[in-house]
């Protein structure tokens, strides 16, 4: 039969020269570490300390968490094609890049709309705070936000 598979693509390289792609590596590893650094210093202080076990720091705990993932999605196939000067990427690895920087970015808006909640809520309606925002309704906001990016990026691959 006459058909063809597509079983990889060709990535548009950001410099054509060698010391650009070198700056580049060098650039994208400066700041993914400082990201990273950040991340996991807000994720080990809001897991450690005890007086920030609070809707809006757990809440920014799962936004940290969306970072990471964000960053260690897309970040290391960049640096890995600036410093070996390779510009092609497997079907399946686009795909499950594809799909997880949709599941990142899904979670992290869907994220921020309950913590616009959960700041309307402390400033409209304090007396109920405690009632409408304990710690079993954040598990569940921030549980359902989590499903309802990993069924939005499935259907967008």
């Amino acid at each position: 039969s006459n058909s063809s598979f597509i079983t990889q693509f060709l990535l548009l390289a950001f410099a054509d020269t060698r010391e650009l792609q070198l700056l580049h590596f060098w650039l994208f590893l400066g700041i993914s570490l400082a990201a990273l650094l950040g991340n996991g210093l807000i994720l080990s202080a809001v897991a450690c300390d005890h007086h920030l076990h609070t809707p809006m720091y757990f809440f920014l705990l799962n936004l940290s968490l969306t970072d990471l993932g964000s960053i260690c999605t897309t970040v290391p196939k960049a640096m890995h094609n600036s410093l070996w000067d390779n510009t092609d990427i497997s079907y399946a690895g686009c795909a499950a890049q594809v799909f997880l920087l949709i599941f990142f970015l899904r979670a992290e808006f869907y994220l921020l709309t309950i913590m616009c909640y959960d700041r309307y809520v402390s400033i409209c309606k304090p007396l109920h705070y405690g009632t409408l925002l304990g710690s079993r309704a954040c598990a569940h906001m921030a549980a359902a936000a989590w499903a309802t990016a990993f069924l939005n990026a499935l259907l967008h691959t």
